[in-house]
């Protein structure tokens, strides 16, 4: 059998607003959820060695802590499956950088094992099992761009303008849990209604607090905001930008400065994508 090859697609919080804090320690929240025309990719090969052999472009990543060998091993304990895979991860999001990486990677994993060992689990199931992987990951095993509530497993599909989007990720990584444990982190926004795109009065209650903890994510949204509006996408330390067009986005991508003495920090990654509503991971199943 050929082997599997799917694609791990990006995301984006246009907003995210922490509404309060759950007697477990999770926040609860409400973001869209925009998903991204690129990602990782991975390529599965099904075997009966009830074994997860897990190989990564980024050799660092490899290892049973990382969320695609979890979200293998979860699917065998809830199926009980003899089956095994070898799963090979080509890593191009950055880490920690607030853009899913991870949550996709382990998404892909579930709906790609799901459909080659024939497990037959639905969706509903597999974003159950994703949840306790991480908040993010069910969006992407639902496939669509969407509106996200209570720790952001609550979604509800939105079919929002396919803008295009240029993503900086200054050179540091911002730990999510270090955020969302701080005391100065802003709890209480108060709860709305889906809002009309642009999401106008909308913010990301995590931002200005990362920019004091990590200065280059400042110095990276400073930058980026001399040509637009820019926000930075969940906990960073990725920060964004949309356009009407590649071309726009493109000419703003080519001027990016990977010099610290020009920006003032180093942007470890920059890349542009188009926002799509339909998942390009659940597409490629559909091929």
């Amino acid at each position: 059998m050929s082997p599997l090859i799917l694609p791990a697609p990006a995301k984006l919080n246009l907003f995210l607003h922490i509404t309060g804090r759950r007697a477990d320690g999770y926040h609860t929240l409400q973001t869209v959820f925009q998903l991204l025309d690129c990602g990782d990719t991975l390529t599965f090969k099904a075997n009966n060695s009830a074994q997860i052999n897990f190989t990564c472009s980024d050799p660092a990543l490899e290892g049973p802590n990382n969320l695609v060998v979890q979200a293998a091993s979860l699917l065998l304990q809830k199926t009980g499956s003899a089956r095994g895979a070898d799963i090979r991860l080509d890593k191009r999001l950055p880490q920690g950088g607030g853009v899913g990486g991870g949550s996709s990677d382990a998404a892909t994993t579930l709906l790609a094992l799901n459909s080659l060992w024939q497990c037959g689990l639905g969706l509903d199931e597999l974003a159950q099992l994703g949840l306790s992987l991480g908040a993010d990951v069910p969006v992407f095993v639902h496939g669509r761009s969407a509106w996200a509530e209570n720790v952001g497993e609550s979604l509800q599909a939105l079919d929002l303008p396919e803008r295009w989007y240029i993503v900086l990720t200054p050179d540091c990584q911002v730990s999510t849990g270090e955020i969302f444990s701080h005391p100065q982190l802003t709890r209480n926004t108060y709860p709305i209604k889906i809002p009309a795109f642009p999401f106008s009065g909308s913010k990301n209650d995590c931002e200005l607090l990362v920019q004091r903890l990590y200065p280059p994510v400042k110095r990276a949204l400073d930058w980026l905001s001399g040509f637009t509006e820019a926000r930075m996408t969940g906990t960073g330390a990725s920060v964004f930008a949309s356009f009407d067009t590649k071309a726009e986005a493109q000419a703003v991508l080519d001027q990016v400065p990977h010099q610290a003495d020009k920006v003032g920090t180093n942007i470890g990654s920059a890349f542009i994508a188009r926002g799509v509503n339909f998942s390009p991971l659940h597409q490629a199943l559909l091929d």
